[in-house]
């Protein structure tokens, strides 16, 4: 058993112009791969720059917070080390500021940027590093204690130079750093992105550069294998499939147009010189010459009837009056209607039906076993055989129709079930090639499962499935 039928969208040229249209009309659009590329970049580069600064603001911020306190405290323990040593300098001896060794208080002050006074207990100045310490504003004052009595006061002002020079410098060393470290990250990640976003968007070229080819109707154009991620590659290749199956569209409806015209032109042809003939009156309107032009017409209602079922179940249209029905009683009525044509052919028809009831429309059903049984007469030579069975198998019924006629190579088993796809061993025999998706689409409306076991020379057996009626 052979399938002649191969899978085709009906598509008037109509339509098919608009298509091109819309694809002259999509190529005739700006590029936008080089917007993406610079939207990209920008975006890296924002990003980047946006949390470099972020990052940046905290780090000075945390750092001056820290600078200060580590400076406040450099600057207590200054000043508790020189108010020990004048402390030390006056609990030395006489207990008398004019006896005191001040001077290393005064060269620690010097190189630490400090300025001091000390000054004793009735407020006059002792010795000072610099005249005027002690009115100056932001001068500081700590009592100078010996044995828990007040001796004196340290009086101290901190000036721009030492500690506060050196929190300074390390605040503006720390800043340059932040900002060198920004701006390198920031032309890091312009070279990241530059190199990313042409990555990603060389595909996107491709893709968009083929889709144009496609739409002003180079339907050989592909993308082919692209160097991108994940998702592209696949956009790319489901793109790719999507041409291929178009293409094979294409051809099919081409292959429709001449195989419809073939299956046309004959009883067209047979109806006119009929007709004619009978006009001219060169052949009597006998009732034999009305019915062989009445077995024309038949033929076209059958080919037209076929194209609108299998329009129908395409389009999810079909209409099922469903009801229990014993699937065997079907099978056995399908076959009995050809029983002349197994005869005419000299095969033999072999059944084994049981009782099987299914959920179905009786009509339908008994289309699929005459679409089956049909195709199994044509591509079973002079005596062979036909085996059909119709058993319950579990919560199943199973149809089954096996022939012992030429098979079905490999290579063409993927076809069989394809509108108007025609087999190599269909050549020379009558029919367009959509009794077997018609029967796919009616089995699949029945919510059955069809599948079909050949080897080329070896028969072939077509089994179909329905889920068992339960009651």
């Amino acid at each position: 058993m052979i399938s002649d039928g191969a899978s085709v969208s009906f598509v008037s040229s109509a339509e098919s112009a608009g298509v091109a249209t819309s694809g002259a009309g999509a190529a005739s659009e700006p590029p936008s791969a080089l917007g993406i590329r610079w939207r990209l970049t920008f975006a890296f580069v924002l990003v980047a720059a946006v949390s470099l600064g972020l990052v940046a603001t905290l780090a000075v911020i945390f750092a001056e917070r820290d600078l200060s306190t580590l400076a406040d405290q450099r600057r207590s323990d200054l000043t508790r080390s020189l108010v020990a040593d004048a402390a030390s300098a006056y609990n030395t001896g006489t207990p008398r500021w004019s006896d005191a060794d001040l001077q290393p208080a005064l060269v620690l002050a010097r190189h630490t940027g400090a300025e001091i006074t000390i000054l004793d207990t009735n407020g006059k100045t002792v010795t000072a590093s610099r005249p005027g310490v002690d009115r100056a504003e932001d001068a500081k004052r700590f009592p100078i204690r010996v044995k828990n009595t007040t001796v004196g006061t340290l009086v101290i002002r901190f000036s721009d130079r030492g500690i506060d020079a050196s929190a300074r410098h390390l605040q503006k060393s720390l800043l340059f750093a932040v900002l060198a470290a920004a701006g390198v990250a920031c032309l890091l990640a312009l070279s990241v992105a530059a190199i990313a976003s042409r990555r990603l968007t060389r595909p996107i070229s491709q893709l968009i550069a083929t889709v144009r080819a496609v739409g002003h109707g180079d339907r050989s154009a592909r993308v082919g294998a692209v160097d991108a991620p994940g998702e592209i590659r696949e956009l790319a290749g489901s793109f790719d499939a999507m041409a291929d199956n178009l293409a094979y569209q294409e051809q099919l409806r081409r292959d429709l147009v001449a195989d419809v015209a073939h299956e046309l032109r004959t009883p067209v042809a047979i109806l006119q010189a009929g007709c004619e003939a009978i006009l001219d009156g060169v052949t009597a309107p006998t009732p034999a010459e009305l019915a062989s032009l009445h077995e024309e017409i038949l033929r076209l209602a059958r080919l037209v009837a076929d194209l609108q079922t299998l329009a129908a179940a395409d389009a999810a249209a079909l209409n099922l009056t469903l009801a229990p029905i014993d699937l065997g009683a079907i099978a056995s009525a399908a076959a009995d209607s050809l029983a002349s044509r197994f005869e005419a052919a000299r095969i033999d028809l072999h059944r084994s039906l049981q009782p099987a009831t299914v959920l179905g429309d009786a009509d339908r059903l008994r289309q699929i076993v005459l679409n089956l049984l049909t195709n199994a007469v044509k591509f079973t030579p002079a005596h062979g055989h036909i085996d059909l069975t119709v058993e319950a198998n579990d919560d199943r019924v199973v149809l089954t129709v096996a022939d012992s006629g030429v098979g079905i190579d490999h290579e063409n088993m993927p076809h069989i079930f394809d509108r108007f796809w025609r087999g190599p061993n269909a050549a020379g025999l009558p029919g367009t090639g959509i009794g077997l998706a018609i029967v796919a689409r009616l089995v699949r409306a029945h919510r059955g499962k069809i599948s079909v076991d050949s080897e080329p020379d070896a028969g072939t057996t077509v089994t179909v499935s329905f889920p068992a009626w339960a009651g």
